[in-house]
């Protein structure tokens, strides 16, 4: 896999952060992903899908971010968005358990499927901390060089944007974001929402409704959390 041939990234992020593809350690993760494909491993998602999120929320168009950690590593189930898995694919548990906090908060039902391409298309920016993973290898592409293209998403949309609401959920999202101004935008924290700790302060975290007071309270059209 060879990025400097296959980047095809919007306009808007090439502007904000096109220049880490000039740096160093990106083309130590091109050629790391490039040894990778050529030892035939699967390598998730697809790589015209590996940029999905930046792709399908443009820069200007940013008004809530939430921070995954890895995409999914089963076969079909990645698609460059966090959280999401494209219809068809079995709902994961963390995602069932957002449906489930969006249906305590505004009545909205569960769907029967998770894509959340239509968020993306709002403006809600569902961005990994690291972009690939290898099949059946969780956190396999972690320390890679993919935390530090992403941080500097998240740097970029920190200082160069206003007030927009970034979700931070479990301690790894907390940590990135140690790098956004808190006095410049609205930061919401909570557990993450996997079975193992959504328990802990997840739901119930009222997160969906405060993002949509918030942007309402800024005159910009609030988030359709629903998938229909």
């Amino acid at each position: 896999m060879d990025l400097g041939s296959e980047i095809n990234l919007h306009p808007s992020w090439m502007t904000a952060v096109g220049g880490e593809f000039n740096k160093p350690y990106m083309q130590q993760l091109c050629n790391f992903l490039r040894t990778e494909k050529e030892a035939e491993k699967a390598i998730y998602p697809d790589s015209s899908l590996i940029f999905n999120a930046l792709n399908a929320t443009p820069f200007s168009e940013v008004k809530v971010v939430i921070l995954g950690q890895d995409p999914y590593h089963g076969p079909g189930q990645a698609h460059g968005l966090c959280f999401s898995v494209l219809p068809g694919v079995r709902i994961p548990p963390s995602l069932r358990n957002i449906f489930k906090e969006i249906n305590q908060e505004l009545g909205i039902p569960i769907p029967d499927q998770g894509c959340l391409q239509g968020w993306a298309a709002q403006g809600v920016l569902l961005l990994n901390a690291t972009l690939t993973v290898e099949q059946a290898r969780p956190g396999s592409h972690q320390g890679k060089g993919w935390e530090t293209f992403t941080d500097a998403v998240v740097q970029a949309l920190n200082k160069q944007t206003d007030r927009l609401v970034f979700l931070l959920w479990g301690g790894y999202a907390q940590k990135k974001g140690q790098i956004i101004d808190n006095t410049r935008h609205y930061v919401l924290t909570s557990a993450h929402p996997s079975p193992l700790s959504a328990h802990r302060g997840f739901l119930g975290n009222g997160h969906f409704a405060k993002t949509n007071e918030f942007l309402t309270s800024r005159n910009l059209l609030p988030i359709d959390w629903s998938l229909s």
